[in-house]
């Protein structure tokens, strides 16, 4: 009798060590996970910085990280090529040669 429970117990235990290392490996897991989405995040952000400060010279801009579209008088969506998607439309002042951001978001495909 006292040998089950004995046996049991050490069941149980097993059972707990085996459940605390799945834990923690998806933690592991979904911490990587985080760290290299920030990572793409700051890169389509950076990308999309770039593409604003030359909208005015669009042709100099050989191998464009992102895509700009002139959607009216002085507008331009401005948008990443990778994930994730970031879209940004920018007002362009001629005079001061200053572009504004009017709206940021991301687009989900």
């Amino acid at each position: 009798m006292i040998i089950t429970w004995i046996l049991s117990l050490l069941t149980l235990l097993s059972t707990l060590v085996m459940e605390l290392e799945r834990l923690a490996a998806l933690e592991v897991i979904a911490l990587n996970t985080y760290v290299e989405s920030q990572k793409q995040f700051i890169a389509a952000e950076k990308s999309l910085l770039e593409c604003e400060q030359y909208i005015a010279n669009v042709a100099l801009l050989p191998n464009s990280p992102c895509h700009l579209q002139s959607v009216g008088k002085n507008l331009w969506l401005v948008s990443s090529k990778g994930k994730p998607r970031l879209e940004v439309m920018v007002l362009w002042d001629e005079k001061k040669t200053i572009a504004t951001r009017l709206n940021w978001r991301q687009n989900f495909d």
